[in-house]
């Protein structure tokens, strides 16, 4: 089931669940677009194709807040938003162990790669290499539980990326020695339940045609509330 966190004429967002790809796979394999676009055609009776524009994606196994535009003028004018930096992205990331200073910023280089999948810290002048920088916040920490659950505990943090990277948010977490919880990709040991611990948490744009601020917020999943019971 969809979960819709807001809707008008022009746009669409949506509560993405862990490890359902945003796009770009096979049309036998199931996608957010997808379900979205079955989602319009059935709350509006629309026949035939259903347009809507992808201006914000997550990796698959990230959860959280996906913002499509129902029409190509929400569209071009959300990308313009999205590409120019005026809107604010705000993660909720649960990582390994403790975290000092408790605020901070992060600022790398990253580079992909290509074969792998995944991308990387590289140095400035490394050739196609680009700026990523974070802010971050500790919400919450559980420290000294037992080895057998994960060793030196975890820590909830508030992340405000500032640049647009693929996986900028893991990578540089991952290189900083705090990876998300479930992350194996990037070195994480510590199983989380469905995905990884990261999340979407809000997303506060101008809207595009009204130009009126519209702050947008998902919910945790299930996932989230019950690894941090067990782990208290």
């Amino acid at each position: 089931m969809l979960e819709i966190l807001y809707e008008d004429n022009h746009l669409l967002a949506v509560n993405k669940p862990a490890m359902l790809p945003t796009m770009g796979v096979s049309e036998d394999r199931p996608s957010l677009l997808a379900l979205a676009k079955e989602h319009i055609r059935r709350q509006y009776n629309k026949p035939g194709n259903v347009y809507l524009g992808i201006v914000s994606r997550l990796d698959a196994p990230v959860t959280g807040v996906v913002l499509m535009a129902r029409t190509s003028k929400a569209a071009g004018r959300l990308s313009k938003l999205f590409r120019e930096r005026d809107v604010e992205k705000i993660y909720w990331a649960i990582v390994e162990g403790p975290v000092e200073p408790p605020i901070g910023d992060l600022a790398d280089f990253l580079r992909k790669d290509e074969r792998h999948r995944r991308m990387h810290v590289a140095g400035e002048q490394t050739p196609g290499a680009q700026a990523a920088v974070l802010s971050y916040r500790t919400l919450g920490s559980r420290a000294g539980e037992p080895a057998a659950r994960g060793g030196a505990g975890t820590t909830l943090l508030e992340v405000r990326p500032h640049t647009g990277r693929k996986h900028q948010i893991r990578v540089q977490l991952a290189h900083a020695g705090i990876p998300v919880v479930g992350d194996r990709k990037y070195g994480a040991v510590r199983p989380f339940p469905a995905g990884i611990a990261l999340h979407s948490r809000q997303l506060l744009i101008e809207h595009p045609v009204t130009k009126m601020a519209v702050s947008i917020e998902a919910p945790l999943p299930a996932s989230w509330r019950r690894f941090l019971r067990d782990t208290r």
